[in-house]
């Protein structure tokens, strides 16, 4: 019987980075990214694991890539994708399913709750649970969002608060350098649409930014 409390499901609304290690079995829906050892991993349709990775077994339908040692078998089904240095003891394939030693760039996402809150006519940090880039092979100053569509507002840097800026880096929201200052107008709502594009010019879906406004104090 499997031991229930070794097992790890990252849900498909989960952006993990980190190490985990003697895990029974890891389910994978949404994103890890860091050092993965388990007996078994799962990467499900529209899961993507990135990393050193060391498994007893593994089964793959979304995308797996980096240092890859499977011990046994590794399943790669009909929509799975596994790139970078593989080394494993058997191997399954179903039709459709790739497998390749070439590392490939892989394109930026955007995760966070894409909200945030702000008072009339005052000013607002961006934090990384509000807005954040997700990319294994590139730093995080190379990461680099652009601003358009900007309602009742502008984004700004810390730096230089009075002057809107169209672009900023994963580096500067971890740095808590990204404000959103409100333009006093009475709409409740404001926000700014943003996509963030890495050093070989890869770019991620474009993700809206909804900003409540509170009555000013």
């Amino acid at each position: 019987m499997e031991d229930k409390s070794r097992v790890i499901i990252i849900r498909e609304d989960t952006f993990l980075k980190g190490e985990i290690r003697n895990a029974g079995r890891i389910e994978v829906f949404g994103y890890i990214e860091g050092d993965v050892f388990t007996d078994k991993l799962i990467v499900q349709q529209g899961g993507r694991c990135f990393g050193r990775i060391k498994a007893g077994s593994a089964e793959v339908h979304g995308q797996l890539q980096g240092e890859i040692h499977v011990r046994e078998v590794i399943n790669i089904r009909a929509t799975g994708d596994v790139a970078g240095n593989v080394k494993y003891g058997k191997l399954g394939m179903d039709l459709g399913g790739s497998l390749t030693a070439e590392v490939r760039n892989i394109p930026p996402s955007i995760s966070g709750d894409l909200d945030l809150s702000v008072d009339r006519g005052r000013t607002a940090r961006i934090t990384l649970q509000d807005l954040s880039a997700l990319d294994p092979d590139d730093r995080a100053e190379d990461l680099t969002f652009t601003v358009s569509e900007v309602l009742n507002g502008y984004v700004v840097l810390a730096s230089d608060p009075a002057q809107a800026v169209a672009n900023f880096t994963q580096a500067d929201l971890e740095q808590g350098s990204v404000l959103f200052h409100h333009d006093g107008t009475g709409a409740e709502r404001a926000g700014f649409a943003v996509v963030v594009a890495d050093r070989a010019g890869a770019m991620s879906n474009v993700a809206q930014v909804n900003v409540a406004v509170r009555p000013g104090r």
